[in-house]
């Protein structure tokens, strides 16, 4: 399953790389608790308990993926490519193609805030 969304930001790739990381994760994204960070390794606490995440830097921006999570959640944050080449396409993936509406419904918010996160987190930077 796929899972989408868009963020109005002036971040490019650079940007992406350098100012979200795993260390990062929680000062954009309010449902997630950095337990520990190494790099481009780290663990962190979700709403669906607590899993390893890799970081990687690809084309674009960079992707994340719970390393021990069953439905081997991965998302990817990049900007400057459709459908939004100026703005940040949050793309999220599970590797089931039915899942329990709940759970599809928490992947879609957590997603969603994403977004969130990275507009409000770009705006109070841009206030300081």
């Amino acid at each position: 399953m796929e899972f989408f969304a868009i963020a109005q930001t002036g971040l490019d790739e650079q940007a992406i790389q350098e100012q979200i990381t795993v260390a990062s994760m929680d000062d954009f994204c309010d449902t997630i608790v950095v337990l520990e960070a190494d790099g481009e390794m780290g663990e962190i606490g979700t709403i669906w308990g607590k899993f390893s995440v890799q970081r990687q830097k690809i084309r674009g921006g960079v992707r994340f993926a719970l390393l021990t999570c069953p439905n081997a959640l991965a998302w990817t944050i990049t900007s400057g490519f459709p459908p939004a080449p100026d703005g940040i396409v949050i793309h999220g993936t599970i590797n089931r193609r039915e899942q329990s509406e709940e759970f599809v419904t928490s992947v879609a918010e957590f997603i969603e805030v994403w977004r969130l996160g990275i507009e409000n987190r770009i705006r109070q930077r841009g206030a300081a």
